[in-house]
């Protein structure tokens, strides 16, 4: 594993992973499997909706439990770039239920967070593991958007795991 937080704007996470790139690839683009590992500890993900392609749109909720009950955090975005068993880019922005664009001020985070940010994820074939690099641009990489990142790819891992076996 490799972290990099060298840039201020952008979390970059590489791991090898013990799977084939196409098992990793459906990790990404599949919405059963992407909601079994995606988001930090104690995240569930009631609602992955993914259109796959250049142009496709994705709304996904992210749910946890506070001391002051349940919290939903609801992302919308679009695909830009789709290779299959290669590369993945995506925006994401917050938004409702609806998929409707939410300002950062709106959601309660910091000024200066970006209402847009982006996600890239390339992948290949290294002796029969697979190479994945997530970069998402626009996350700080002192941000608790990084530790979940983080906290996520630890579930993934467990997830191919279970997938493997089966």
């Amino acid at each position: 594993m490799t972290e990099n937080r060298a840039a201020n704007d952008a979390v970059m996470i590489e791991r090898m992973l013990d799977a084939p790139v196409d098992l990793v690839w459906r990790m990404w683009t599949e919405p059963e499997h992407f909601a079994a590992w995606y988001g930090p500890d104690g995240a569930t993900i009631p609602v992955a909706n993914m259109d796959v392609r250049v142009g496709g749109s994705r709304l996904v909720c992210m749910e946890m439990q506070t001391p002051n009950g349940t919290m939903r955090m609801w992302f919308t975005g679009e695909y830009r770039e789709v290779v299959a068993n290669e590369r993945l880019v995506y925006t994401e922005c917050m938004s409702d239920e609806n998929g409707n664009v939410l300002s950062p001020a709106e959601m309660g985070m910091p000024e200066g967070h970006p209402a847009l940010t982006e996600v890239t994820v390339d992948i290949a074939n290294v002796d029969g593991r697979t190479k994945m690099v997530m970069t998402h641009t626009g996350i700080p990489a002192d941000s608790p958007g990084a530790t979940g990142w983080t906290m996520a790819f630890t579930k993934l891992v467990a997830y191919i795991e279970t997938q493997r076996s089966r």
